[in-house]
């Protein structure tokens, strides 16, 4: 059994060592699974590959053309030596070239992946705040505040993207002109779609957080705070969020693949030149290379990100794994708690 120091981090060399293991692991799981999955897919799209690296359907290509593509390519070869041969490359970073624009897609993505990345990372830093604040008023501001912020939640985790984005500029933008309608590079045009990604996460967030503080007020620890004259913005900040973040952090690797997703549908409305923009030119252009080289820089970011989100929830959490683990009446009693309140 691995020891855990407190807050649940490993303690040792060795403890590092399993879990990282673990998470390599775990990594190249998903990142094969991926790979997989988007290899089938594209060999059940209707057409020939090869027609698309000479253009599309409309470039009348010659059939000595067209086989000599196939050829260089190795589209002819058995399926299983082209799958041998696509999980080859990906394993040493080659993605390949764009059909549409005949660059390396590793450069491509070069040049779009920051605004996406600033996107998704600047969306959940945003819906963690609006969830904080949402936990805060509908816990500590009574009945008539909880009801309000619950059905405002609700509502957010459910707009589109692509209505709430147009809502925006509409309201923003186009009537109180406070900011631009299109991404023009400047802070303020960062606004309108980093709200468009964070709202329906914010949303989700919220009911999570604030179902944890709710339980964290019946614990023995809050009940101790309390004793000790804490505030009541002390023990929301110092105890109460510190446990009721807990679900939240575990869900933020799921809020940052959400995030990624909509940023597809976000970048389109304000003009954002990230990969989900991109995206949705290789998908219509049938440029396979640039679509798994997007697949598979998210699934990488997937990835880093579910890491990074064990470790924050392993450093927030003053149980440890193993406490966190413990059947809810144990959690409800306050079991391990309150030396940590004190």
């Amino acid at each position: 059994m691995v020891r855990r120091a407190h807050g649940g981090l490993p303690v040792g060399w060795s403890g590092w060592a399993l879990w990282g293991i673990r998470r390599v692991a775990g990594g190249i799981g998903v990142l094969w699974a991926v790979a997989t999955i988007v290899f089938v897919a594209i060999r059940l799209i209707p057409g020939d590959p090869a027609l698309a690296i000479l253009g599309g359907p409309g470039s009348q290509a010659s059939a000595e053309a067209v086989a000599q593509v196939r050829g260089e390519y190795g589209l002819d070869r058995p399926v299983l030596v082209q799958y041998a041969v696509f999980l080859g490359r990906l394993a040493t970073g080659d993605l390949g070239d764009s059909y549409a624009f005949r660059t390396p897609v590793a450069t491509l993505l070069g040049q779009q992946l920051p605004v996406t990345l600033t996107l998704a990372v600047t969306g959940l830093v945003v819906a963690w705040v609006l969830a904080v604040v949402a936990a805060w008023w509908s816990t500590q501001r009574g009945r008539v505040a909880a009801a309000l912020t619950g059905a405002i939640t609700v509502t957010a985790s459910v707009v589109p993207h692509f209505w709430l984005g147009s809502v925006l500029i509409v309201v923003f933008a186009s009537g109180l002109g406070w900011v631009p309608a299109v991404s023009d590079g400047s802070v303020a045009g960062w606004v309108l779609p980093v709200l468009t990604v964070a709202v329906p996460v914010a949303g989700y967030l919220a009911e999570t957080v604030r179902d944890g503080v709710v339980d964290a007020q019946r614990s023995a620890f809050a009940l101790a705070a309390r004793g000790r004259g804490e505030s009541r913005l002390g023990l929301f900040g110092r105890h109460l969020l510190r446990h009721a973040a807990l679900p939240g952090i575990a869900l933020s690797a799921w809020a940052f693949g959400s995030l990624v997703s909509g940023a597809v549908v976000v970048e389109s409305v304000f003009a954002l030149p990230g990969i989900g923009r991109a995206l949705v030119a290789a998908v219509t252009q049938r440029d396979m290379p640039l679509v798994v080289g997007i697949a598979m820089v998210s699934a990488v970011a997937y990835v880093v990100v579910l890491a990074v989100a064990d470790l924050v929830e392993r450093a927030v959490d003053p149980r440890g794994r193993d406490g966190a683990a413990r059947s809810g009446a144990q959690r409800r009693v306050g079991t391990g708690h309150g030396a940590v309140a004190r």
